[in-house]
């Protein structure tokens, strides 16, 4: 069974912080739950910058199986750009 997390419209340096701290409150969360797979929805990203994009990567660090979920045009551009196009193909 997927649970889903939904990121917010700006994921940028000024709201990367309090972004993470949500996040790993609900993988927690989920964990506790013993749930097995993570969709995180990039859908409703408008603007996102580097630290919005260290944020995700850094994800591939976590223990549980996670898929990014329907990366708006921002994310797919910024992963674009920074060369990570393969890394969201992998991880969507």
């Amino acid at each position: 069974m997927s649970h889903s997390f939904e990121l917010p419209q700006e994921l940028t340096i000024y709201n990367a912080v309090d972004t993470r701290d949500a996040l790993l409150a609900w993988v927690a969360e989920q964990t506790a739950k013993s749930s097995t797979e993570f969709d995180i929805s990039a859908a409703k990203v408008a603007e996102i910058d580097g630290s919005g994009l260290q944020l995700l990567t850094a994800l591939s660090h976590l223990p549980q199986p996670w898929r990014l979920v329907n990366p708006s045009q921002a994310v797919t551009n910024a992963c674009a750009t920074l060369g990570l196009a393969n890394w969201l193909v992998q991880h969507s």
